[in-house]
């Protein structure tokens, strides 16, 4: 599929846009919001034991954002808050959420893998390639705001 130079920045939000609506969706269809979707995603990523704020650096979401949805997971029974040995506090999966993450966060994960796998190691590669390129041209430029 080929785009004109100037109708490719309106291709390119169009598409992110659809992408963050299929990832709402899938946070919709396994019983989520959208930032208790990303805390099990980030549990996935990050292992369990991790902090509040390595997933908001992780995701670059908000404190009180994060903050909100853990608490809320936490009250539905699926995740404990466990104080560290370095007074961090800590996300740990209850037995409840280890089944719903077993059920419901890692086909997701799988589906991802899945979709990489179908591309050609060169697809992939490019892919992460240009979209790490538009992301630092848009952060140079964004700093000279």
């Amino acid at each position: 599929m080929i785009f004109h130079r100037e109708n490719a920045l309106e291709e390119y939000n169009r598409i992110y846009r659809e992408i963050d609506k299929l990832y709402h969706d899938i946070a919709l269809k396994v019983g989520l919001s959208d930032s208790a979707f990303l805390i099990f995603y980030s549990i996935f990523e990050l292992g369990e034991g991790c902090l509040q704020k390595d997933i908001c650096e992780a995701h670059f979401i908000s404190k009180q954002t994060i903050h909100s949805s853990i608490k809320k997971i936490e009250k539905d029974g699926y995740i404990q808050i466990k104080q560290g040995m370095d007074k961090e506090k800590r996300i740990y999966l209850t037995p409840q959420g280890k089944i719903f993450f077993d059920d419901k966060i890692i086909p997701v994960v799988k589906m991802e893998k899945e979709i990489f796998e179908e591309m050609t190691q060169e697809e992939s590669q490019e892919l992460i390639r240009l979209t790490q390129e538009y992301m630092v041209r848009l952060r140079d430029k964004t700093n000279q705001l």
